[in-house]
């Protein structure tokens, strides 16, 4: 059987992934903003989430009803905390491990699938992107939000200066995007090349804050439109 990489660098297990977790809990109010969000614009219940972290966004979603959701990560250690974390909201959210470039669930699965700033660490983004397709249905909608190579230092300053974090924080996150996350991120043209070799064929791409919004759409037999650009997000946390 072929092997499959499943991310760029070192992957988050541990204590790096716990830091993250306990950095990431003070934007609760982000994702609380993005799980409004999601739930006017998903297509119907069914709802994963590529790279859930510590699960965050999940549990939000689960918390406003009505949607039955799902997260797949390839971190061992934040599928642990992401279920500790649904237990005790008191949630029904179902998180598996799993590799982005080979998701563990059928065809025509899902309505809407959402990305939040762990795309550019998947070591094979098109295969990434092609399961994306795979798995939603017919009509079925996907929302990737992740960092832009072309954001300038200052913004990503402003960025961080704005999450509300201990000084110590603000100063690791500043040099984690300089150092790591940038050279990993893509640009607008970049991920319109990406795009271009899945079943997606294009997306809608807009610029947002430091990041990138890729809104896609899998066809159907009956809707041939092109995606719709969504409403700007809440920024890109580091991962």
């Amino acid at each position: 059987m072929e092997s499959i990489k499943a991310q760029k660098g070192m992957g988050m297990e541990g204590v790096v992934a716990k830091w993250y977790a306990a950095t990431t809990r003070n934007a609760i109010g982000e994702f609380k903003a993005l799980a409004r969000r999601v739930a006017e614009i998903s297509p119907g219940p069914e709802v994963l989430e590529v790279a859930p972290g510590p699960g965050y966004f999940a549990i939000e979603l689960a918390k406003l009803g009505g949607f039955r959701v799902t997260g797949v990560d390839i971190s061992k250690t934040f599928v642990q905390i992401a279920r500790k974390n649904a237990a005790k909201a008191g949630v029904s959210v179902e998180f598996q491990n799993g590799n982005a470039a080979a998701v563990p669930f059928p065809a025509d699965r899902f309505d809407f699938i959402l990305c939040r700033a762990a795309f550019k660490n998947f070591a094979e983004p098109v295969r990434a992107l092609s399961e994306m397709y795979r798995v939603l249905r017919p009509a079925g909608e996907a929302l990737i939000i992740d960092l832009r190579r072309d954001a300038s230092q200052t913004e990503i300053n402003q960025a961080v200066d704005q999450m509300e974090l201990s000084s110590l924080n603000r100063t690791m996150n500043k040099l984690i995007f300089r150092f790591m996350l940038l050279k990993r991120a893509y640009t607008k043209a970049e991920f319109r090349e990406l795009v271009a070799q899945t079943p997606f064929q294009r997306a809608g791409i807009i610029k947002s804050s430091i990041a990138l919004e890729v809104s896609l759409r899998k066809q159907s037999s009956l809707d041939t439109a092109l995606p719709q650009e969504l409403h700007a997000s809440p920024g890109v946390s580091a991962r």
